[in-house]
């Protein structure tokens, strides 16, 4: 998948690799259209133009898998979808886990306005609402999305409401093994300034959920994988976990399909 940055970057290094094309058309008497092969181009500044303000639909469908473990299994997805330009951005995003009875948990559904800031990053704001079998809550959103160095996909968002704050760091790593099969290391944490033990949330660090997934891109918008992934709970959350027989560490095998359109 080519997401909104890597595409500024490759746009990039394209709009340069033109230019040094034109330049070398027009120090040998070459007409620039034909050393092109193009028809009539709008130069601004002596420059082609970048096809950067037209507006794209994605969504990518990151995990949608069955987890099994020692406490049962359960279903978890996590999604998300953008409307806009390389520079203004509608952001969707979602994620839940449904059990073995039939709970939703976990719900995180957040609308988030997105602005680039730089090739590889962009800002987000928004609001963030957690939806499920438990309490509703509702939080203010700020943070940033991007490629860190080496292209790993990183995401940190801070959270405040009437509550208190949060925050949450996502990352994860495309490592190529072959053309079509990749490995995917993956980790998220979440972090909150006070308890909600109607949510099982505590203060500190709350929940890891991280995991290693081996896909195999059949078609380049449709994978298939399998790997393993972990939850654990910590500090004032794993006492209120224990409270209710619920396991704190979890390790499950997990099988499941990522897609994008």
């Amino acid at each position: 998948m080519i997401g909104p940055r890597t595409g500024r970057a490759i746009a990039a290094a394209m709009l340069a690799a033109t230019t040094a094309v034109a330049g070398q058309a027009h120090s040998s008497g070459m007409n620039q259209g034909a050393a092109l092969q193009a028809g009539p181009v709008a130069y601004v500044n002596g420059m082609p133009p970048v096809m950067d303000h037209n507006a794209y639909l994605h969504a990518l469908l990151d995990e949608f898998e069955a987890r099994y473990g020692a406490d049962g299994g359960q279903f978890r997805y996590d999604g998300q979808a953008w409307y806009g330009t390389d520079y203004d951005k509608l952001w969707l995003k979602s994620e839940g886990t449904v059990g073995t009875d039939g709970r939703f948990g976990d719900g995180d559904h957040e609308v988030l306005y997105d602005r680039a800031i730089s090739r590889y990053f962009d800002v987000q704001t928004g609001v963030r609402v957690d939806i499920d079998n438990g309490p509703t809550r509702a939080w203010g959103a700020v943070g940033v999305e991007g490629l860190a160095l080496y292209f790993f996909n990183l995401e940190a968002t801070a959270y405040f409401s009437d509550r208190g704050v949060a925050g949450r760091v996502q990352g994860s790593y495309d490592l190529l093994l072959t053309n079509r099969l990749i490995l995917q290391p993956q980790v998220e944490l979440n972090v909150y300034s006070a308890s909600d033990r109607a949510r099982g949330t505590g203060s500190g660090l709350s929940d890891i959920d991280t995991g290693l997934r081996l896909r195999y891109e059949w078609r380049r918008k449709f994978a298939p994988y399998i790997g393993v992934a972990y939850h654990g709970t910590f500090d004032q959350a794993a006492s209120m976990a224990r409270g209710q027989g619920a396991r704190v560490h979890d390790l499950n095998f997990t099988f499941g399909i990522r897609t994008w359109f």
